[in-house]
């Protein structure tokens, strides 16, 4: 145990958690720019629809309208501060706790999605922990003042956020396949249930006119093609918690388990792109030598930094 609490404070350099800040920063800034029309459009749906969820539970009645809008527009502009690095002890935990505020809302319409939930716990990490100390505004504010950080500075401070964002990760899978057990049972595995699960999301998707999986709804036909993929997706979920054991287990997982939401994107159409851009996944390596490899070079070969 007490090598397991070691390895989970041992030190980090600033650069992986800010490389982590910058990559989900840039992800959620860019998502909730996409949405702004569907969000906008939401917030004038009927009252009636309202059922308020989470953190949002006490609320009776839908906000107005012009308040929704005005706060998507903030949680843009405070993503983009949050991305480059500025005043993030002021906008950080501001961005996290309004990104949970927006993401909640949406969820509040009697159609809770989870394609955010990932996303918006790993900024509330990031937005609370000294993920802006290099590689952002702020360090560049301070590169020359007595406070400044060396992005080869290893302390526990930079080491424990990394390791917290990636056990909330398997923590987010392992509750899924829990829940299914609980709900299903062994016959979730055995039986038909992900195989009607499939078959029910794509006729209904397909009544309405939305997008469908034709491969989802041509495959319900043959029964025995579904325990296999069940189980499979049991080992992945069920099984994410050993990914803290080894190096080995960690990327043998990291790979099954964006494998398991290509499948769900090719059988139902559903798409978590979270995970199947590998950002969710980020914290399991070493973004930050992706970053080093990126970051422009002047014609002459010497690298441009523009972000300390």
């Amino acid at each position: 145990m007490s090598a397991l609490a070691n390895r989970y404070f041992a030190p980090e350099v600033p650069t992986r958690l800010a490389a982590l800040r910058v990559i989900v920063g840039l992800f959620g800034t860019v998502f909730l720019a996409v949405r702004t029309g569907y969000l906008f459009d939401v917030a004038r749906l009927p009252a009636n629809r309202f059922d308020a969820v989470g953190p949002l539970s006490l609320l009776d009645l839908p906000l107005d309208v012009h308040v929704v809008q005005g706060g998507v527009v903030l949680a843009i502009l405070l993503g983009a501060a949050f991305t480059l690095g500025w005043r993030h002890r002021i906008t950080g935990p501001l961005y996290g706790l309004l990104l949970v505020a927006v993401t909640t809302y949406d969820n509040s319409w009697q159609h809770i999605a989870h394609t955010e939930n990932l996303f918006t716990l790993h900024t509330l990490v990031l937005g609370f922990t000294p993920s802006a100390d290099v590689w952002s505004l702020d360090a560049r504010r301070r590169a020359h003042a007595s406070d400044a950080v060396p992005r080869t500075d290893r302390t526990e401070a930079y080491g424990w956020p990394v390791r917290l964002i990636s056990v909330i990760t398997l923590c987010t899978y392992a509750l899924a396949g829990w829940a299914k057990l609980r709900n299903g049972g062994v016959d979730w595995i055995t039986g038909d249930v992900l195989r009607n699960q499939i078959a029910h999301d794509n006729v209904r998707k397909a009544l309405l006119g939305d997008r469908h999986s034709p491969l989802g709804a041509h495959l319900v036909r043959y029964g025995w093609v579904f325990p296999p993929l069940a189980f499979a997706s049991m080992i992945v979920e069920l099984g994410a918690p050993l990914a803290l054991l080894h190096a080995r287990t960690r990327r043998a997982w990291v790979a099954a388990a964006w494998l398991f939401h290509l499948g769900v994107l090719a059988l139902m159409a559903i798409l978590f792109i979270y995970p199947l851009t590998g950002i969710a996944y980020a914290s399991f390596g070493h973004p930050e030598e992706l970053w080093q490899r990126v970051r422009p070079r002047s014609r002459t070969g010497v690298r441009v930094v523009v972000l300390r």
